[in-house]
This record gives C-alpha cells, structure tokens and sequence, in this order.
C-alpha cells in the first residue's frame, strides 16, 4: 500500500478513536516511520493495541497536557495519559526548545504510554543540530540479575549526534538480546524466534514466541545489561513520577489502568565544549572507518546508517502489509 494512503487510513483510524486532528496525525506518523524503518514490531502491529487501550480508557483520547517549566532549562510534563505518541512529541519539542535558547534541555514526563521508537524522537534533535539521550521504561519482561521473576522492562536506550552529513548517528537499543515487538509479531505469525534471547515461564531455553512471552527475555551482556535496565528503570520512571520497579501495565494484556510510563529527554548544543564539533567527528568517524575489516565486510557501519538506508529504499516504494495486519486495518476501519 502506497504510504500516503496507509498514513490517511491510520489517521482515519485514530480520528475514529476520539484523537484530535493534530494527535491522530503525530501517532501515524510516528508508527508508518517505524514501517518505513524496518521495525514493524513498533509499526502498524501495535495499531490495534492502541485502540483497544483507547476504547477500554486507559488511554485518555483528549488529554490536557500540563508542561511545569521548572527553569529556562528544564520542564516536567504531566500527560494525563494520553498516547504515549503525543506525550513524547511535547516532551522531545520541549527539549529542543530549552537547548536552543540555553544551550541544553532537559524535559521529564509522567503519565504517558508506549511512544514507539527513541530514535524518532531523537532524529528531530539530531535535525536541529543538537546532541540527545532519551530513555523510556516498559512492561517487565527482564529479570534482573540473580532473580527468578521478570521486573524490568526492555527500557531502550538511545544516544543521539549530528555527523555533518544527511544521516545521523543514532544509538537505539534496549537492553534485551531481542525486543519484545520483534517477538509479540513471531509470536502473532507462528514464527520461531532465534536461540539465546528468552526462557521460557520454567526457566528453559526456547525458540518458541508465545513461550517467551510468557517467560523471561535475556538482557544483553548479562548482569550488566540487567544494571543498564535498573539505570533506566530509575532515570525514567523513578525520577520523573511514572510507574517504575515492575509496575509498568502490558499494553497488550494488561487493562486495568493507564501504564503511566516515564520518559526522560535531555537534549544539548554539540558545539558546546568544542566550537569545531562538526570537523571532529567528521575525523571521529572518518578514522573508524578506514580501520581494516574483517573478511564479508564491505564497509564499516555507525549507528543509524543501516536505518536511514532502508527509510530511504521504503519511502517511494509500497509498504508491504501482513494478512493479518490488513483484517486489523478493516476492522478498526469499519
């Protein structure tokens, strides 16, 4: 489906749902910009469970979204529970503002949902030639380590630079082997998922989706990953007044309150410290990349080159949609 339409059906989709003119087009954006990436599991999967979120009110289609400036560098946002798309595009435009005039920004929200991808966000302050590190919390899925029960989410983290060129330089990783988008669409299509990312509900190794989600997910590096997870934990939820320590709601399963979920946005000018940003990292990634490869290597990648290239290959072309994507597509729709 040509992307245009497929933005027009969402937004349709969304209106449908009680959202304003202005929220149902940033939440489309937000989700045909994960299509366009490649991560279909922050994509058009998700599409219903925002919906079922909205018409179960756990997530509160007209919010009024409150933004305490704290000083000229620093804003508390209270949600209100609104979809975490909409909550997220206060928070990182509000940051951006602080950076420009103050040089850094640091913005803190409560009361918000699932926002998608961190790298969205993050290419924004990236555009506005600025530095950021955003960081989310989530449902649990991690144990941490040394414990038997899942607390933790996958909390992403992400780390945003200007390169002087078109494409940016942008870190987005949770801090599981897997994320659990990717595995809730094996898990949807009856697909295996790959071997060392999850246990199953008894502790065991498994390749089976539906097991995994009803397991634990391994974090990456081991207890490391776990204190990256823990670090996030505090940094978004802790801080910022939204559920933390395990108490983040499944969007998928869990419908007995809104998730209130934390995020933090610190954004700052990358010429700060050294007026000749611009001609350091160009040096910082030109060295990099004449180190020798190994053997099947033809060039070696930063972070957010692999993405701007599929973005770039997706956006004139149809974005494929799975069977059962389109039977959600006509049921919201209908």
């Amino acid at each position: 489906m040509k992307t245009i339409i497929l933005k027009k059906q969402v937004i349709k989709i969304f209106l449908k749902f009680g959202l304003s003119k202005e929220h149902a087009s940033i939440s489309a954006n937000a989700l045909i910009n994960a299509e366009l990436v490649g991560a279909y599991g922050h994509g058009l999967s998700r599409l219903k469970m925002y919906c079922d979120r909205i018409s179960k009110k756990v997530i509160n289609p007209k919010p009024k979204i409150k933004v305490k400036k704290i000083s000229q560098s620093l804003s508390h946002v209270d949600a209100n529970n609104s979809i975490g798309f909409v909550a997220a595009d206060v928070g990182i435009k509000t940051a951006i503002n602080h950076a420009q005039k103050t040089g850094i920004g640091m913005v803190a929200i409560k009361g918000s949902g699932h926002y998608g991808l961190s790298g969205y966000y993050a290419e924004q302050a990236v555009k506005k030639n600025l530095i950021t590190m955003i960081y989310t919390n989530a449902p649990p899925a991690v144990a941490p380590h040394g414990a038997l029960k899942s607390l933790f989410g996958t909390n992403p983290i992400c780390f945003g630079a200007p390169t002087g060129t078109k494409i940016p330089f942008i870190l987005d990783t949770s801090i599981s082997m897997i994320n659990r988008g990717k595995i809730r669409v094996a898990a949807r299509n009856n697909q295996k998922i790959p071997e060392g990312v999850a246990l199953d509900k008894f502790g065991k190794p498994t390749n089976d989706a539906k097991k995994a989600l009803a397991g634990v997910q391994l974090p990456i590096a081991g207890f490391r990953g776990s204190g990256l997870a823990w670090m996030v934990d505090i940094l978004s939820g802790v801080i910022t007044g939204g559920n933390h320590a395990g108490r983040v709601k499944d969007p998928f399963d869990d419908f007995s309150g809104p998730q209130n979920i934390g995020h933090l946005f610190i954004t700052f000018k990358s010429n700060l410290f050294q007026k000749n940003y611009k001609q350091r990292i160009h040096d910082n990634i030109r060295t990099i990349k004449k180190l020798p490869k190994i053997k099947g290597i033809k060039e070696i990648m930063y972070p957010g080159q692999n993405k701007f290239l599929r973005y770039k290959k997706n956006l004139n072309k149809e974005i494929y949609i799975p069977s059962i994507i389109k039977k959600d597509l006509k049921d919201l729709i209908s």
